[in-house]
């Protein structure tokens, strides 16, 4: 059985617009996100990819993709991919982050997540980092992010 999450994104590839409709449900859920308005193209287990477009609104004063936009898309394909792939009664919740910015940020910027380990059901809780590599139109790597999601049993009662 998938995750709800996943359910509802594979439902609504279906639909015309569908990955919009998905994104836009996603930045509901969690407002934050839609400051950076994002675009989630591909979602699987062990995998999530998103792009942002090179707009004013996620624009440096020097004219590139702002780094913390970055970062937003970063956290946001790096939740959604462990939200995809979490086997039933486990829970995520992100604890930190590392980023490395390797290249100005120009035009649109597309992100792919994926687990640094197998993400497992476990009695205890653990740490799970996370890949996130950001790159440009032209395929330039120009960010990279590791974050350390603490992955833990759903609490009974």
């Amino acid at each position: 059985m998938s995750a709800p999450l996943l359910t509802l994104y594979r439902r609504m590839q279906r639909w015309p617009a569908g990955q919009w409709l998905f994104s836009r449900a996603v930045c509901f859920k969690a407002p934050y996100f839609a400051s950076i308005a994002p675009r989630i193209t591909m979602l699987e287990p062990g995998r999530c990819e998103g792009r942002i477009a090179h707009r004013r609104r996620v624009t440096n004063h020097i004219g590139t993709v702002h780094a913390i936009a970055l970062c937003n898309l970063a956290e946001l394909t790096a939740g959604l991919m462990v939200d995809a792939s979490l086997p039933k009664g486990m829970r995520w919740i992100p604890k930190g982050m590392e980023v490395k910015y390797l290249a100005k940020a120009t035009g649109t910027q597309h992100a792919v997540a994926t687990p640094a380990q197998a993400i497992v059901s476990a009695e205890a809780g653990y740490a799970l980092p996370v890949k996130v590599q950001v790159r440009d139109t032209a395929g330039t790597v120009v960010f990279e992010a590791r974050i350390d999601m603490w992955v833990s049993p759903v609490k009974r009662g």
